[in-house]
C-alpha cells in the first residue's frame, strides 16, 4: 500500500465527492454545481484531497480571505474515519492558509457534530460564538471556532489570537 498523499482537487474529483458529501452529510451536502462553483473561485479558494493508491480518503477546502482565512469543509469518508486524516487534512488546510499569509482562521461546524468538535478541540481551535437554529431541518446550533494559524514548527502549538491561550476562551 503506498503512502496517504495530499493534492489540489480537481473536476474530475467532483462525481465522488457529491456521493461521499451525501453520504456524510444528508441534507447538508453539496450538489455537484457548487462543487463546480467552489472549484472557479480559485485563486481565492482551495480545495485539497487526501488519497491512497487512487482511493479518496478525505477532503476540505479553505477560503484565503487575507488575513484570516475559512475553512470551508473537512470531511473523511466513513470507511478511512478514526485513521488521521481529518487532522492530517485539516493541518494541510491550515498550512495552505498560512502560506497565503493568513494569522488566523475561522470554521463553522453543527454543535452534534462530536467526531468534528473532538478534532478540532485536539488541533486549538476554540469556541468564538454560537449561531443558533442555524442548520435546517433540525434547529442545530453552529458553532463558530478560531484558530491562530502559526507559520513555523516551533510557533505549533502556543497560540494567543481567536481566545487560543493556555486558558481556553471559551465562546457562548
Amino acid at each position: 500500500m503506498s503512502a496517504v498523499t495530499v493534492r489540489e482537487m480537481t473536476s474530475t474529483d467532483i462525481d465522488a465527492l457529491v456521493v461521499f458529501d451525501a453520504t456524510l452529510f444528508a441534507d447538508d451536502a453539496w450538489p455537484a454545481t457548487t462543487w463546480w462553483a467552489e472549484l472557479a473561485e480559485r485563486p481565492r479558494r482551495e480545495y485539497l484531497v487526501l488519497e491512497q493508491d487512487g482511493a479518496l480518503l478525505a477532503y476540505g477546502g479553505v477560503d484565503h480571505g487575507g488575513e484570516s482565512a475559512d475553512i470551508m469543509t473537512v470531511a473523511v469518508v466513513r470507511e478511512a474515519q478514526g485513521r488521521g486524516h481529518g487532522a492530517a487534512m485539516l493541518d494541510a488546510l491550515e498550512e495552505a492558509a498560512g502560506r497565503r499569509g493568513a494569522t488566523g482562521a475561522l470554521l463553522e461546524v453543527r454543535a452534534d457534530n462530536a467526531p468534528a468538535l473532538a478534532l478540532y478541540e485536539r488541533a486549538g481551535w476554540r469556541q468564538l460564538h454560537v449561531r443558533r437554529r442555524y442548520y435546517q431541518p433540525g434547529d442545530v446550533d453552529a458553532l463558530i471556532l478560531g484558530k491562530t494559524l502559526l507559520t513555523g514548527p516551533a510557533e505549533r502549538g502556543t497560540t494567543a489570537a481567536f481566545g487560543n491561550n493556555a486558558g481556553g476562551g471559551e465562546g457562548e
